[in-house]
């Protein structure tokens, strides 16, 4: 992930610790448009071959289902291999 973020350390982190970057949301339930909140957008490979995705919305009872070439128009995520097909 560090080579495809330019960052020197890279680690998990609490959803704790960066809920303040959604305020609207609910902790665990943020949408994956940090395009929106100033943030870079990366999705395994695997998710980009899949015809929709579905993904909380905002809130832990409210899901969207979008065709995943929607989701790439609006979020221009960058498409990275996170790890081997077993």
């Amino acid at each position: 992930m560090k080579k495809f973020s330019g960052a020197s350390k890279v680690e998990l982190t609490n959803e704790q610790d960066f809920k303040d970057m959604f305020p609207e949301c609910e902790v665990g339930a943020m949408p994956p448009f940090g395009n929106l909140y100033g943030m870079e957008v990366f999705v395994a490979e695997t998710l980009a071959e899949d015809e929709e995705i579905a993904f909380n919305a905002g809130s832990h009872t409210e899901l969207i289902k979008l065709a995943y070439k929607d989701f790439e128009r609006l979020v221009k995520p960058k498409v990275i291999k996170f790890s081997d097909k077993a």
